[in-house]
C-alpha cells in the first residue's frame, strides 16, 4: 500500500472526482496558478485547465456564493477556504443559503458543495488565525461537517462529500499536511457519520477528532506501559454524530474523555460529554472529562500557544481523573 502525505491523498480525491464527474470543478484563492496555498491542488489547473480549477479574488463571501448558486444550478463546486478563520466572512452564505436550502424549498433545490480548509491551532498565527471553528459548523442543521485525522480517511471522507446531495464542510489542519499513511490505490469512500475505533481497549474511552488524534495515540500507548487498556475513538465526522460507536464504547469501558481543540463553552467536546451523560449515565463509573483548548484567544508566544492547547500531560491527568487515580 502507497505511503502518502495528508495533502496528497485530498489531491488524490480532487482528481479522481474530477476525472469522474465534469460537473466537479474547484474555486478558491491560489488554487489554480499558485497550486493552492497548502498545494492540496497540485496539477489541476494543467489537467483541467481554467474553467474547472478558478483562481478567486480575495473575497470569500462573493466566491463561496458562487460556489452555492452553482450547486444549485447542477454542478459540484469544492470550495477551497485558505483557512477557516478567513471563512469566518462567508458563513452568511453558508449558513442561510446553502445549509438551509433545501429545508426553505420543501426538499425541491439540493445543494452539492464542499467547503474544505484548514481549522484549528497552528504555529506562530496568533489569535486571528489559529482556532478551531468546529462549532459553529457543527451548530447548524442542514450542514454535514467531517474532519479527518489521517490521509486514509481523508481522501476516502472528501470522494464521498463531493458526491453528496448536501453541502458538506470539511475540517483540515495545517500541521496535518504533511503528516504521512498508507492509502490503498485501489477506489474505496468513508460513509460520512461513521467513527472508526482507532484503538481498542477496556478501560477508559478516549474521543477525539481531527489533528488531537496523534496526540490521544501517543497518550494511550503510555498508558498500556502503566496498565491501563484505553479505547480511542476518531470521529470522523461531527455531524452527523456517530453516537452508536461512542455510547458502546463507554457502555464498555464505564468512562471517558473527550479531547479536542476548540474553546470548551459549547464545543464539539461538550456536547459529546453531555450526550453520554445523557444517555450511558447508569453505566458511568466516573463522570465525563473534556480537555480542549483554554478559554482565551490563541496567544503569540509559542510557549503560551502550546500551553493553551491539549497536550499529553493534560490528557493523562484527565484519564487519571476519570479512573481515580489522582
Amino acid at each position: 500500500m502507497a505511503v502518502i502525505s495528508y495533502r496528497e491523498a485530498l489531491n488524490q480525491a480532487i482528481d479522481e472526482e474530477m476525472a469522474r464527474d465534469e460537473n466537479v470543478f474547484i474555486l478558491g484563492e491560489e488554487v489554480g496558478e499558485y497550486n493552492g496555498a497548502y498545494k492540496v491542488s497540485r496539477g489541476l489547473l494543467a489537467k483541467y485547465g481554467e474553467k474547472r480549477v478558478i483562481d478567486t479574488p480575495i473575497a470569500e463571501l462573493g466566491f463561496t456564493g458562487i460556489g452555492i448558486g452553482a450547486a444549485i444550478a447542477g454542478l459540484r463546486p469544492i470550495v477551497e477556504w485558505m483557512t477557516h478563520n478567513f471563512a469566518i466572512l462567508a458563513m452568511d452564505q453558508v449558513i442561510n443559503n446553502a445549509a438551509k436550502m433545501r429545508h426553505m424549498s420543501g426538499g425541491q433545490i439540493k445543494v452539492p458543495i464542499v467547503f474544505r480548509g484548514p481549522n484549528g491551532p497552528a504555529e506562530y498565527l496568533s489569535s486571528q488565525h489559529s482556532q478551531s471553528l468546529a462549532a459553529f459548523w457543527m451548530h447548524v442543521p442542514g450542514l454535514k461537517v467531517v474532519a479527518p485525522a489521517t490521509p486514509y480517511d481523508a481522501k476516502g471522507l472528501l470522494k464521498s462529500a463531493i458526491r453528496d446531495d448536501d453541502p458538506v464542510v470539511m475540517l483540515e489542519a495545517e500541521l496535518m499536511y504533511s503528516w504521512e499513511g498508507e492509502v490503498p490505490e485501489e477506489e474505496y469512500l468513508i460513509p460520512i457519520g461513521k467513527a472508526d475505533i482507532k484503538r481498542q481497549g477496556k478501560d477508559v474511552t478516549l474521543i477525539t477528532y481531527s489533528k488531537p488524534l496523534r496526540t490521544v495515540l501517543s497518550v494511550a500507548d503510555k498508558l498500556a506501559e502503566r496498565g491501563i487498556d484505553a479505547e480511542v475513538i476518531d470521529l470522523r465526522s461531527l455531524r452527523p454524530l456517530d453516537t452508536d460507536t461512542i455510547f458502546a464504547s463507554v457502555r464498555k469501558t464505564h468512562r471517558a474523555v473527550v479531547v479536542d481543540e476548540a474553546w470548551p463553552m459549547g464545543s464539539p467536546a461538550s456536547f459529546v460529554a453531555y450526550a453520554i451523560s445523557r444517555e450511558c449515565f447508569d453505566e458511568l463509573d466516573a463522570q465525563v472529562e473534556i480537555v480542549t483548548s483554554e478559554d482565551v484567544p490563541m496567544p503569540y508566544n509559542h510557549r503560551l500557544e502550546l500551553a493553551v492547547q491539549p497536550s499529553e500531560e493534560k490528557i493523562s491527568d484527565a484519564v487519571a481523573k476519570v479512573l481515580y487515580m489522582e
